[in-house]
């Protein structure tokens, strides 16, 4: 592809569902085509039929919008079966435990395999369509034992949506610092082994993870996030009005606030500009397309 060329990417808003604040923001950025797909949690406390209508409305004046499924697995929230195990309190473990159990295999794959089916069939119900992508709020489709699951469930009730990988399209030498995504590099390159056996598609590359509990200069991140980012790639963000519901649910609350105003910035319109990026509905990874690279994943 020459540097002249646009590229077309998905911007995605995380959590939609988690509080009413969120959901506001989300929506008039979706609506003024500042970002382009938005990931629903069903398990969310902002998630009742007027949550889903107001989306959907969005939605309808952007016609690069998709609506996916944020699979959720993790506290503090809980889960839609009854017998998921295991749980803290009635709720989903924090994400160290959650992964630490994934990575002994200390898990069930039935029954995560189980509960992700229930959050499928919620947002089907909910939205009177399949998801049009699913991917995993913390990024635990990533996981051990959870991807098999989660792959599954996505073929058996979605199967024309794709899922979201998060391994990143940068050179090697560019990786090194932060641990987070290199994390999220090493758990991805399993995952789209194991999409691509399922015949499953998957965003070709991604970008967006940052320490989000450190003040952050978002406008240098977002340009930093399109560095390299290759057509169709994904960039993962977090916009949304802070109260009370978000205060009790996530620590990440007031970035979320300088998020959403750069993303309706003219700032932000032009960089893309300037960047050669539109917000398009772009294909994602063919299922059977060619194995990145380990210099490119």
């Amino acid at each position: 592809m020459s540097e002249s060329a646009q590229r077309r990417i998905w911007l995605v808003a995380d959590d939609y569902g988690i509080s009413p604040g969120v959901n506001r923001a989300i929506c008039d950025l979706i609506g003024r085509g500042c970002i382009n797909a938005t990931s629903v949690m069903m398990v969310g406390p902002a998630i009742g039929r007027d949550d889903a209508v107001a989306l959907m409305n969005a939605a309808a004046a952007n016609p690069n919008a998709a609506i996916g499924l944020h699979a959720t697995l993790t506290a503090p929230f809980a889960p839609l079966t009854m017998h998921y195990q295991p749980l803290n309190g009635g709720q989903f473990l924090p994400l160290g435990r959650k992964l630490r159990g994934a990575l002994l295999r200390r898990h069930d794959r039935q029954v995560i395999a189980t509960e992700l089916s229930a959050q499928i069939e919620a947002f089907t119900e909910r939205f009177g369509r399949t998801p049009d992508y699913v991917d995993g709020h913390q990024h635990v489709q990533l996981f051990p034992q959870v991807r098999d699951a989660f792959l599954g469930a996505v073929k058996a009730l979605a199967p024309q949506a794709w899922v979201r990988q998060c391994g990143r399209s940068v050179p090697m030498a560019r990786r090194l610092g932060n641990p987070k995504p290199l994390l999220l590099d090493a758990l991805s390159a399993t995952f789209r082994a194991r999409a691509r056996a399922a015949g499953i598609g998957y965003n070709p590359s991604f970008a967006g993870a940052y320490d989000f509990l450190r003040e952050t200069d978002f406008d240098k991140l977002m340009g930093s996030f399109l560095d390299g980012l290759s057509d169709g790639g994904l960039v993962m963000c977090h916009p949304g009005i802070v109260d009370e519901t978000l205060i009790a649910l996530d620590p990440f609350t007031d970035q979320r606030e300088r998020e959403y105003a750069y993303l309706g910035s003219d700032r932000f319109a032009e960089l893309l500009a300037m960047r050669q990026v539109s917000l398009a509905a772009a294909p994602p990874q063919a299922a059977t397309g060619a194995v990145l690279s380990p210099t490119e994943i």
